[in-house]
């Protein structure tokens, strides 16, 4: 795994194209090799299959919205944290503590304790609402990825802060490939729940769903307790 780290962040310091094609591999492994960053998968999981049946259309724009949502919330902080003069994306442990309560929140929505105003029949501008509601859970739980996603990103930043002195667009490019690498394992776990669901039938009164969404409720709250544990140590 260090032999990866290594040769990814020597890529990262190549030719374009290599440098390109490292940040976009480099955005995909945020996701999977980082605790809580893997906790956005069940939580758009969840989300989506929380919506009943839904087209493959809308799954890809409620993923795409939470990892927007996502990306502009660590955007910002880096911004802000950098400024204040802070190690950067560093919120301290509250920025933890409440996506935590978001999770646990979520979670109980999953297990059906908790009834939500985007999924509620007969609301008015329900779908609307839902696309609302998944970029502002995007919002939310990056706030807890700060310290996480620069972690990852160090490398990255470091060649495009230097990179932006003499070439800007290839420095954008670059930020720009590793956001779509992690956007891209999220979008396609979102979409994959529509698939699944197309493929076995299931509807929001579905035992299969309902045994899905439980699942997902439980790995989110072990998300929100391992992010009281981080904030703790």
């Amino acid at each position: 795994m260090e032999t990866l780290f290594i040769s990814l962040t020597h890529a990262v310091e190549g030719s374009a194209v290599i440098a390109l094609g490292a940040a976009f591999v480099w955005g995909i492994l945020s996701i999977i090799l980082s605790p809580c960053h893997l906790s956005s998968i069940p939580l758009i999981v969840g989300f989506i299959g929380g919506q009943g049946k839904v087209s493959t259309a809308r799954a890809f724009w409620t993923a795409t919205l939470f990892s927007t949502g996502i990306l502009v919330t660590i955007a910002v902080i880096g911004v802000v944290t950098s400024a204040a003069g802070r190690m950067m994306g560093d919120v301290g442990p509250w920025g933890n503590y409440l996506v935590a309560c978001v999770f646990f929140l979520v979670g109980l929505y999953l297990f059906g304790w908790l009834p939500t105003p985007w999924t509620a029949p007969g609301q008015v501008g329900m779908r609307s609402k839902g696309l609302v509601a998944a970029l502002i859970l995007g919002l939310v739980f990056g706030i807890a990825l700060g310290p996480c996603t620069f972690a990852y990103m160090a490398p990255i930043l470091g060649v495009t802060f230097k990179l932006a002195q003499t070439n800007a667009i290839q420095a954008a490019a670059m930020l720009l490939a590793y956001g779509i690498g992690h956007c891209s394992v999220i979008v396609l776990a979102g979409t994959s729940t529509e698939l699944v669901q197309r493929y076995l039938d299931w509807n929001e009164k579905s035992k299969g769903i309902t045994i899905l969404k439980s699942i997902c409720g439980v790995l989110v709250i072990v998300g929100g307790i391992y992010l009281i544990y981080v904030a703790q140590h």
